[in-house]
């Protein structure tokens, strides 16, 4: 269902949580928002699981990371409330620890937002909605899917560019003068191809009519339907529940 969803619906949709958790101060409400985003991803989204426990495993260290400062690293004001241990010169206080559960939840309550967002929507269709929906303009659009259509071909140019230097007896780069070596030997090519893409794509749009006009006509029509409706309201029903209760 969630990949049915308007794309800058659920864009939206997902913004207003992130913008309210902000002004937050308390670990239960961040808490109960990641559980019930992760929940919605993987009962509607048809997410793979091991694609996102990848995603997420970054963002999880991040969190630790971040309670860990908190606790340990403290501003002066905060270190306030009842002592709870103290380690060497660390004293770790409640007000630290609430501070730092209340950082690390809403660092993990937007990972799960964002990552509902990422692994249900296709750039294409975000693209496409943003100008249809979001009045866009169609030479913006089109120049950030172009960017975006290009990151795999440098890889790809790259990766020749190795093999072919393998090839011709250079050996893989191990000390970091040879990687800075290896990057120097490969800009200019790389820069290259990107300059010859953009050129090919400029005169390929050009043939083809695009002006950058707003009045065109798209292949692909974006609609918002019911659903669309429902889904803002799925997203918030965390901060109803904590409101009434």
């Amino acid at each position: 269902m969630l990949q049915r969803i308007n794309p800058v619906v659920k864009g939206i949709s997902v913004l207003v949580p992130v913008f309210l958790l902000a002004n937050v101060f308390d670990a239960g409400l961040p808490l109960f928002y990641f559980a019930w985003a992760t929940l919605l991803t993987f009962l509607f989204g048809k997410v793979h699981i091991k694609v996102w426990l990848f995603l997420f495993a970054p963002c999880l260290f991040l969190a630790a990371v971040t309670l860990w400062n908190a606790v340990l690293f403290p501003a002066p004001a905060e270190q306030t409330g009842a002592v709870l241990w103290t380690f060497w010169w660390v004293e770790v206080t409640t007000n630290t620890l609430e501070n730092g559960l209340s950082l690390s939840a809403r660092v993990l309550a937007f990972t799960s937002l964002s990552l509902l967002f990422v692994l249900t929507t296709k750039p294409t269709e975000f693209m496409l909605s943003a100008m249809q929906q979001a009045r866009l303009p169609p030479k913006l659009a089109y120049s950030i899917l172009a960017g975006y259509r290009f990151l795999p071909l440098i890889r790809q140019e790259f990766r020749h560019l190795q093999q072919a230097g393998r090839i011709r007896g250079v050996r893989r780069a191990r000390t970091p003068a040879e990687k800075l070596k290896q990057i120097k030997r490969t800009t200019v090519p790389l820069l290259a191809l990107a300059i010859r893409k953009a050129e090919q794509t400029a005169l390929s749009m050009e043939a083809r009519g695009f002006t950058g006009s707003r009045k065109r006509t798209y292949y692909h029509q974006m609609t918002v339907s019911y659903l669309d409706g429902i889904f803002p309201v799925l997203v918030l029903v965390p901060f109803l529940v904590w409101w009434v209760l």
